[in-house]
């Protein structure tokens, strides 16, 4: 009787944004704060949403780092990924994250598009070409060239709710795109079989390609 009846309690709560202490979700106000509750409710509401995610992966950037200076390869990657960044904002994607050397980027969440699926291809064209424009100034300052990989996939994932600003997803399409990228040769782009009929009107592609993952 305890355990379900704490348990429904629970549920009643919610979250202050401002303090992070739990407060009775019919409260107007934060009994630690006094921060607004309807105002700074955190939503636990998750969604199912067909997005398109990009992954892009710059090439042997380990052997970079092993040969050359820390600061040479910091002030490389910082311009890599600022304009990688960029690029994924201005075709209406959502930069999920960088780590290390890699970007994956969202189209589809918060803001859905009826082509968010060609934005992603878009935006990885636009990746490439912006890389060989890049390369230049950081061989001419420092020394150094990078070359990227990207993979993009179409798929129904668990995001967070919109209305939070949280955009974390997760799903197999993840895990696929992720694959894709690791499949895709240095300065290609690999996109799965969801995303093919859904950009093929404008976009010219190669042989289909078949291999385990």
């Amino acid at each position: 009787m305890y355990r379900a009846a704490h348990a429904a309690y629970t549920r009643m709560m919610v979250e202050c944004l401002r303090c992070g202490a739990f407060v009775a979700d019919s409260s107007r106000f934060c009994s630690e704060c006094g921060a607004p509750v309807a105002a700074s409710l955190r939503s636990r509401q998750e969604l199912r949403k067909t997005v398109t995610i990009l992954f892009c992966d710059v090439v042997d950037s380990t052997v970079m780092g092993e040969q050359s200076d820390p600061e040479t390869v910091r002030h490389a990657m910082s311009r890599y990924s600022d304009e990688m960044g960029r690029i994924v904002e201005r075709h209406g994607g959502v930069v999920e994250h960088f780590r290390g050397d890699e970007v994956m980027a969202v189209f589809g969440v918060p803001t859905v598009h009826e082509d968010d699926a060609l934005r992603a291809v878009r935006t990885g064209m636009a990746m490439q070409r912006r890389l060989a424009v890049l390369n230049q100034e950081l061989q001419a300052t420092w020394g150094v060239t990078l070359n990227c990989r990207i993979g993009i996939n179409t798929g129904e994932v668990v995001a967070g709710d919109p209305g939070t600003g949280a955009t974390f997803v997760t799903g197999d399409a993840v895990n696929l795109a992720k694959r894709l990228e690791q499949a895709a040769a240095p300065g290609a782009i690999l996109f799965g079989t969801a995303t093919s009929p859904l950009v093929r009107h404008a976009v010219t592609v190669g042989r289909r390609e078949q291999f385990s993952v």
